[in-house]
Formats: C-alpha cells, sequence, structure tokens
C-alpha cells in the first residue's frame, strides 16, 4: 500500500469514528480527521521555520482553536484544515504580543517582527474564528500601538480595510470593551489617511504596489490614481466606524462617518463607474478612465457599496466569461481580452496584470457571496456559480502532486510563478477557513441576537455536512444538513445546535434565522 493509500485509509476509518461517535456527545465531530490531516502535513512539511506554535503541537493547538468541518467533497475538506494549520505556521509570540506574519521567511520591506500589514484584513476575518481571543486582540494592538513607535512604520505601506475586519470580527464575539478601547485609535488611523491619501475632492487615490497589486494594468508608482480598491476600503473602514462609534455611544464621531460614508459611497458611484464598461475602474490622475476591467472592480460589493441595480450587478456577469475572468485555474486579475494581459514581465516578479492571486480570489468571492445574499440583483450569478469558483480555489493547492499554497499562479496551468521559493510557502495572504464559514455554510455574524445562516451550497450539491466547535456570540454552534438523518444520526434536514440545544430544523438546506439562540 503506498503512503497515499494509507493517507486515505486512515481518512475513511476516522470518518466512521466519526459518525459513530455522533450519539454520544452534543457535538457531531470529533477530532480524529483533524488529526489524521495534521498528521500527513506535518509528514510532508521540512518545518524550515518554527514559530510559536510548532508542527508537534499543531493538534492540540487546532483542537483547541477552530472549529471542525466535514463535506462530500474531499478536496474542500482537505484545504480546510490545511489552511488552518498553515495559518498557525505564521502565529510568533514576541515581547509585545502575538503577531501574524504574511511571509514565513524574513523579507526586506517587512517591518518588526517580519509584521506587513497588506494582508492584515484577510488575516481578522479568518481569525476571527479563533477561539482564543487574545492572538488577534494582541496582532491588532501591535498595528495600532506598536508599529508606530517604529522609526521606520509599516502600517500604512498598504491600503488596509482593518476598522471593517475589525468589527466584523465583533460581530462574532461581541467583545465590546475591545472596541471601545481602540476606537480613538482607529479613529486616528483613519484621520492619517485621509491627510496622506485623499484628494480634494474626497476620494482616494494610491500606487498599486501599495495596493499590494504592483505591475498591474492600471497602476503606476508615481500617477495618483483612484482606484476602486483603497476606495471601496475606506468606505468599509467608515462604515465600520460608524457602527463601533454608535456602539460606543459617541455621537459626534458617528454622526462624522456617517457623512463620510454616504459622500465616498456616491464618489464612488459617480467617479469609478464606467458606465460604458459596465465595471467599477480606476481613474487616471492625468484624466479618464484605464480602460481595463481588473479584478480590483469587484472589491465594492464585499463591502456591499453599490446600489442594488441591475446595471451594477451586471458587472459580475465577467466572472464567468472566458475573455473576461474565467480561467482554468482560477479567477484572473484582469480580463482575459486585454491587450496587456499579462504583459508586464517574466511572470515571475509579481505582476497583477491577469495572473491568479488568492489575495483577489478571496474578495472576489466575498463579495460574489454578499451580492447573492443581500441584493435582489444578481445579474447570471448563482450559487453554483459560487461553489465552482469556490471548489477551483480548493483545486489550486497544489504543487508537484503535494498540497501547497503560495504566491500567484499562471491562469492557464497552475503554475506557481514564484516557484518553490522558500519564503511563498505558507503564503499567507489570502482567506479560505473564513469563505467556508461565512459564505459556503453561511453563518452571518450579526450585532444583534438573532442566528442567521444563509448558505451556498447549490441545491442538490450534498446529502450531507457539518460545522462543528464554532464559537459565536459565546454559544458553541453546530450548523449541519443530513438528507436522511443516518450520517449524522441527529435527524433529517436542516439543524442547528447552540450549545447542544437545537434551535432550527428545516427540511431543506434554506436561508434561516432564529432570535435568542
Amino acid at each position: 500500500m503506498t503512503a497515499k493509500q494509507c493517507y486515505v485509509f486512515v481518512l475513511v476509518i476516522s470518518f466512521l469514528q466519526t459518525t459513530l461517535c455522533v450519539a454520544q456527545s452534543a457535538s457531531v465531530l470529533s477530532t480524529t480527521t483533524l488529526k489524521n490531516y495534521v498528521t500527513y502535513f506535518n509528514s510532508i512539511d521540512d518545518e524550515a521555520v518554527k514559530n510559536y506554535v510548532p508542527n508537534d503541537q499543531s493538534f492540540e493547538w487546532l483542537s483547541n482553536n477552530i472549529p471542525l468541518f466535514d463535506c462530500p467533497d474531499s478536496t474542500l475538506q482537505e484545504v480546510y484544515y490545511y489552511r488552518w494549520w498553515a495559518f498557525r505556521k505564521h502565529l510568533k509570540e514576541t515581547p509585545e504580543g502575538y503577531v501574524f506574519t504574511e511571509f514565513i521567511t524574513k523579507v526586506n520591506h517587512a517591518g518588526k517582527y517580519n509584521a506587513i500589514s497588506s494582508a492584515l484584513g484577510h488575516h481578522i476575518y479568518e481569525g476571527r474564528w479563533l477561539h482564543n481571543p487574545q492572538y488577534i486582540n494582541d496582532y491588532i494592538s501591535f498595528w495600532l500601538y506598536v508599529d508606530p513607535k517604529h522609526v521606520a512604520q509599516r502600517f500604512h505601506g498598504f491600503s488596509s480595510w482593518v476598522d471593517d475586519a475589525v468589527y466584523n470580527r465583533y460581530l462574532v464575539n461581541l467583545d465590546k470593551p475591545f472596541i471601545q478601547k481602540n476606537l480613538q485609535a482607529l479613529d486616528a488611523d483613519y484621520r492619517k489617511w485621509q491627510q496622506e491619501k485623499q484628494l480634494p475632492s474626497g476620494l482616494f487615490w494610491q500606487f498599486d504596489v501599495k495596493d499590494a497589486m504592483e505591475e498591474s494594468i492600471s497602476g503606476s508608482r508615481k500617477e495618483k490614481n483612484r482606484r476602486p480598491s483603497i476606495n471601496s476600503y475606506m468606505y468599509g473602514n467608515a462604515k465600520a466606524l460608524e457602527a463601533m462609534a454608535a456602539l460606543a455611544q459617541n455621537d459626534t464621531l458617528q454622526r462624522r462617518y456617517q457623512q463620510q460614508t454616504t459622500e465616498l459611497k456616491k464618489l464612488t458611484l459617480d467617479s469609478l463607474w464606467n458606465d460604458s464598461a459596465h465595471f467599477f475602474e480606476v481613474r487616471l490622475e492625468k484624466g479618464g478612465f484605464s480602460n481595463a476591467r481588473e479584478a480590483i472592480g469587484f472589491i465594492p460589493w464585499y463591502f456591499n457599496l453599490p446600489d442594488d441595480k441591475p446595471a451594477y450587478a451586471s458587472q459580475w456577469d465577467q466572472l464567468i466569461d472566458p475573455t473576461g475572468f474565467k480561467a482554468p485555474w482560477g479567477i484572473t486579475t484582469a480580463e482575459r481580452r486585454h491587450p496587456l494581459f499579462r504583459t508586464h514581465g517574466s511572470g515571475h516578479g509579481c505582476e497583477w496584470d491577469g495572473p491568479v492571486w488568492p489575495f483577489a480570489t478571496t474578495q472576489t468571492l466575498k463579495g460574489l457571496s454578499n451580492l447573492l445574499t443581500r441584493y435582489t440583483n444578481q445579474g447570471r450569478m448563482n450559487k453554483s456559480v459560487f461553489y465552482d469558483e469556490l471548489l477551483k480555489y480548493a483545486h489550486s493547492h497544489t504543487m508537484n502532486g503535494k498540497i501547497y499554497l503560495g504566491e500567484y499562479q499562471d491562469d492557464k496551468t497552475g503554475e506557481w510563478l514564484k516557484g518553490d521559493n522558500p519564503r511563498s510557502k505558507f503564503y499567507n495572504h489570502s482567506g479560505f477557513a473564513d469563505l467556508i464559514i461565512s459564505d459556503l455554510v453561511g453563518l452571518k455574524p450579526r450585532a444583534d441576537n438573532v442566528l442567521e445562516i444563509h448558505p451556498l451550497i447549490p441545491d442538490r450539491k450534498w446529502d450531507w455536512f457539518c460545522l462543528d466547535n464554532v464559537l459565536y456570540h459565546g454559544k458553541m454552534l453546530t450548523i449541519l444538513y443530513d438528507k436522511t438523518g443516518k450520517h449524522y444520526g441527529k435527524g433529517k434536514g436542516f439543524i442547528v445546535f447552540s450549545d447542544g440545544k437545537r434551535v432550527i430544523k428545516e427540511k431543506a438546506l434554506t436561508p434561516v434565522s432564529v432570535r435568542s439562540f
């Protein structure tokens, strides 16, 4: 029996053990499957870098911190656990608290402790599901209070949606004291962005390299172009600050950010929507649109910025167009029909002129999820499009027959264009687990006491799945669907438990909500 066959056999046994233990506990899934995945991941890793949680302690740490996931698609399940396993590798304990790194090895453009802010929003969204809040608490505090003390500050080295991420994490844990403690620092940081990047018109400008999207078709390292990316981020940040100010009962701050969100939304819709292209595009400093459809045009939906109108929703049709963004290996970062597609370098120098970047894929899928759950006008988008692109994203986690996560990929072949560069291994520059929890399964964090779940699993795609051990609003949730009731032994249909008590039961896999769960 080969090593791979042994691994598959172990997973089959673990599945049987998981199913058999169902009736013996309030929770549904055991950690056996997690343990077997961790054993496999450890076995193919040379562990050149060890941070706070080394491989030999990873199972225990993950068991104590992450939701468990079970589904019929082995790739989605394997990548879900792999991404948590890899995320853990980037956790560093420092004299000034915990931080998460982006690169596993030291890079010159990083700040203290090898910290980089470009994927901070992704890290917080992913890390909001960890059971121990200290890791993300410390990480946020590092950027707000520690980095500003450095001679060479790195926080504003890249555009950021930090305020939005902090608030959306609050929606998971309801840690109001943390918001109250950090509101003034977050407000001060937003005002610093206004001083640095806001034009007299009210829109924000950014170099593409400072968007973490260097060598793009529309970008520049010198011109102050107005980009959908940073303007969407600053809208999302202002919207979050408005909500956090209300939470802290700071009426003055709430009114200021309410005005900012209103103005920035109007400016973005009026100035960055190219009506002839039916797409949000970069507007150049020298005048006019860039005339390039790029994945950053999908970012406004990450923050629910566009109005719910057919004209805006029609942009998403480009996602399933092979001359648009649909490629064999994933969602491209620029439209494939553009004459400058894949022309900005050797293919090995961090180009954002078309290759597939997990960073952008995460943003686009989150935007698509919002379109499908928060909008009535959805163009040609549906749950199957979301599922197919998420599955394609999962399948992209491979190199030389082994599971792998790198920087960016060729859109046709899936080749990781940095190769097996040590810095690119376990590249922590995107999200995945959050897309499973909050988008595919559809747990929608809210500030009130309503539990809302809006699954994006296509109809009749799965006969069973389970998301277990989810710490939400201080309660432990189990979310499952069992068509026959025999797979998990908890009954037929769509069922949700809160602290072991059944709070939802529906025949079909459908959007549900319940108060006082």
